[in-house]
């Protein structure tokens, strides 16, 4: 069975590395264009076609998936199977082009969470499980039919950094158990249940990291733990944003602490009052310093309320 393998972060590379280990014939691989990244805004290749690379498997790098001399070299190919991880979403002349069809691997248990950051939005939202899904591809975005699932357990204090990690690997094994099944024709698509309840994982934005301190405390931990380490939730102190990376939350009233009202002793601590306690702040970057420790940062900077 010929694979071709569409992917572009490092969240993709693990399925691919196991594809490869499982020994399926990976034909060639998509990936997006090399493009400027950084500060130095040096022209980067995509984690996925630098591990390609290595192998000596042939990458291809479309500008438009419609492209009619893409998908020529798409189709001279040969793929009876495409694999897709991470990857944008595909025109049905691509997905539709091999015998075996098309799935992909989304980091949610679908239908929750359909959208373009579903391990951010599940932290952000308080879950205590979620997990990956395979599924073929169909012509509305994360509705194809169901393949296979896996679940994983949320903790308390996961970021969306610790849940990636283990999805990633967790992924990559879900999709050469789906690549075995169709190659050994055992697969049994389900469609997909709607429900009323369902939520959606709709890309980020800067606004959505924002802290607004008239939330509770459970909620402003959640937001701050599903935006870690990217893109980052933050907040204003004394003119210049801060990016929040680890706080604590205290159920606790404390007189003259009103909701976004600002609290230190300067030495130890530093908290601001929400809707149903404060929020101490462990950990954040300032505006132009580097990442710090709060009893660090207490020591190096003066300010008064």
């Amino acid at each position: 069975m010929r694979i071709v393998f569409f992917g572009t972060p490092d969240f993709a590379v693990a399925s691919l590395e196991a594809l490869m280990d499982a020994n399926f014939t990976v034909a060639a691989v998509v990936t997006a264009p090399d493009k400027p990244a950084g500060r130095g805004q040096q022209i980067q290749a995509s984690p996925v076609k630098i591990f390609a690379e290595s192998k000596n498997l042939p990458v291809l790098q479309p500008l438009k998936l419609k492209d009619p001399e893409f998908l020529e070299e798409l189709k001279s190919y040969q793929a009876d199977l495409q694999v897709i991880v991470a990857f944008r979403m595909l025109p049905e002349s691509v997905w539709n082009m091999p015998p075996l069809g098309t799935f992909n691997l989304h980091a949610s248990l679908l239908p929750n969470y359909r959208g373009a950051a579903p391990i951010h939005w599940a932290v952000i939202n308080g879950e205590t499980e979620t997990g990956v899904t395979t599924f073929f591809l169909q012509h509305e975005i994360d509705t194809g039919d169901l393949l296979f699932q896996e679940k994983e357990a949320i903790s308390p204090v996961d970021t969306t950094g610790d849940l990636y990690e283990r999805l990633m690997k967790k992924g990559a094994q879900l999709v050469v158990k789906t690549a075995k099944a169709i190659q050994d024709h055992t697969i049994q698509a389900q469609p997909q249940i709607m429900t009323g309840d369902m939520k959606p994982a709709p890309k980020l934005h800067r606004a959505t990291g924002e802290v607004h301190w008239s939330k509770t405390g459970k909620e402003i931990v959640n937001l701050v733990r599903g935006m870690h380490p990217f893109p980052g939730s933050h907040t204003q102190f004394q003119g210049k944003n801060c990016k929040l990376i680890h706080i604590e939350f205290h159920p606790e009233i404390i007189p003259d602490l009103g909701i976004g009202v600002w609290d230190s002793d300067q030495k130890t601590y530093l908290r601001v009052g929400c809707a149903d306690g404060y929020i101490q702040i462990l950990e954040w970057q300032m505006e132009g310093k580097k990442r710090m420790k709060i009893a660090d940062f207490l020591r190096g900077y003066s300010f008064t309320f």
